[in-house]
């Protein structure tokens, strides 16, 4: 049977032993399997200028010998545990090489401090604390990092880069956009906390999360269209979402100095005050409005316009116009909902759960009266009432843009609630586990720069035609490790570790990240 030989590369080195008497052997070792190996001893000596020639004749015998050793490949347990025991790392790169020329694309490498990219990109692999983030750096990344260290760049980010970081955000937007901003759209939503006391910032107030007696945060943000985000701010708990709009709106404008805008947002942030200032400032607008709130006139002129499935009117209300569309689709919702409400009503009725004491007006109880002293029923004429109202909606606007282009744009919006759900969920924006008003500004920072990053690769996925999510690629990166092996002249070999088809795909869609 032919015999099989395979060259392996060994650690080989000159060793000086001392023995008893004090006499130096000078020998010449091997590491295999971990283990030291004698290849040859050269000679020894008690005299120093010996032991140096002696050493020197080593070295030689190390050059002769090629660094090398023949193994006999029929043992193959022997050949690769000589293989692997040269390996000193074996570490996930796939997320810093898919995620990081993204980064820097963008232009987030103008901030230098390596900590700024390892939170982003820490919120968008493994969003945890700011603790837990340390154990999966150190983990994972081989990056030793304390938490102090984390806290206190929270703080530099916050006094000195949170502008920078929104400019930035900014700029890359406007590129890939060709200059394109002129149309954006706001909206606010509420961050709550698990405690029981408020401070400055942290108030309870009306929460979109339904945890109206924990304190809160409220979050405006500004986005593009397609999504791309500009900019944000965070005001008080307790904060009027309708007040937070035009703040948000005119730092935004003048910072960039943009001649007009026009802003899309939904009928959460209609108030007269709104539009009457909107309208003073100069800046166009189409706002989602409460048709069934408007003057007896004009709700007369609204159900008189018979519209069918897909086709849209004007409605003159003064300098403004107010755009009605109708859609089979949002009428046969209207009706689900609206019967999904009265079968509760219905079932809290029959079972005496409703009663005088607790009646009110909101919600589906306004299909509710009251007949003598204790008894409630339904009301069937508003009912009929709100019938007529089935896939009906209503745009207050003064800008330029014909109602097509109105109806188009605000329906853009779900891009900005596509924001906060990533933020929420994915991202996990929060629990926010800082008490500081700074800290809790920065983390939030941290997470507008991570959607960024998102929606960019977002986007490059789009443009390459990939048939994956954002999510799948992030997964997808995280399995890809990259080894290093110390060769015995400690020059160091890297090999990235391929190991299916979902891999290889992903490497080929962004074979520049991955070099």
């Amino acid at each position: 049977m032919t015999q099989l030989y395979f060259l392996v590369i060994l650690n080989v080195f000159v060793r000086k032993k001392k023995n008893k008497s004090g006499v130096v052997s000078v020998q010449v070792i091997a590491k295999v399997n971990g283990k030291s190996k004698l290849l040859q001893t050269i000679g020894s000596s008690a005299d120093l200028i010996k032991i140096e020639k002696l050493v020197q004749k080593g070295h030689n015998f190390i050059k002769s010998y090629n660094d090398q050793q023949v193994l006999n490949f029929s043992d193959t347990k022997s050949v690769y545990k000589s293989v692997f025991s040269s390996v000193s790392s074996h570490t996930e790169i796939g997320t810093e090489a898919l995620l990081g020329s993204i980064f820097n694309e963008i232009g987030f490498a103008k901030i230098a401090d390596p900590l700024f990219k390892y939170l982003v990109f820490s919120r968008l692999i493994q969003p945890v604390s700011k603790l837990k983030t340390t154990e999966y750096l150190f983990l994972y990344k081989e990056i030793e990092i304390s938490p102090q260290q984390i806290y206190r760049y929270l703080d530099k980010l916050h006094s000195t880069q949170k502008e920078l970081v929104q400019q930035i955000s900014y700029e890359h937007t406007r590129k890939i956009l060709k200059d394109d901003i002129r149309v954006v759209f706001y909206d606010v939503t509420t961050l709550y906390f698990e405690i029981d006391q408020e401070d400055e910032l942290r108030k309870t107030g009306f929460s979109k999360e339904g945890k109206h007696q924990n304190p809160q945060v409220v979050l405006g943000l500004l986005v593009s269209k397609n999504g791309y985000p500009l900019a944000y701010e965070v005001f008080e708990g307790n904060k009027f979402e309708g007040h937070t709009m035009l703040p948000v709106i005119d730092a935004f404008k003048k910072k960039y100095n943009l001649a007009q805008l026009v802003v899309i947002a939904d009928s959460g942030l209609l108030s007269k005050n709104n539009v009457e200032t909107l309208q003073e400032q100069g800046y166009e607008f189409a706002l989602g409005a409460r048709i069934k709130n408007e003057a007896h006139r004009i709700k007369e002129k609204i159900l008189a316009l018979d519209l069918s499935n897909g086709e849209s009117a004007v409605i003159r209300k003064g300098n403004l116009k107010l755009i009605i569309t109708y859609s089979d689709d949002r009428a046969k919702k209207d009706r689900y909902n609206r019967e999904k409400g009265l079968r509760k009503l219905e079932k809290q009725i029959r079972r005496g759960k409703l009663t005088k004491s607790n009646i009110n007006n909101r919600g589906y109880n306004k299909f509710l009266k009251l007949e003598g002293e204790i008894t409630v029923a339904i009301d069937t004429e508003k009912l009929k009432q709100d019938s007529r109202w089935d896939g009906l909606k209503g745009y207050l606007t003064n800008a330029k843009l014909n109602k097509d282009q109105i109806i188009e744009n605000y329906q853009h919006l779900w891009q900005i609630e596509k924001a906060f759900r990533v933020s929420k969920s994915d991202l996990r924006i929060r629990p926010i586990y800082h008490r500081l008003q700074r800290r809790i500004e920065a983390h939030i920072c941290i997470s507008f720069v991570a959607y960024k990053v998102y929606k960019e690769l977002e986007r490059q996925l789009y443009e390459k035609k990939a048939e994956i999510s954002v999510n799948k690629a992030i997964e997808i990166a995280k399995t890809i490790y990259q080894i290093t092996a110390e060769m015995p002249d400690g020059t160091k070999l890297k090999h990235l570790l391929i190991t299916n088809e979902k891999q290889k795909k992903l490497i080929e869609l962004f074979h520049e990240n991955f070099g």
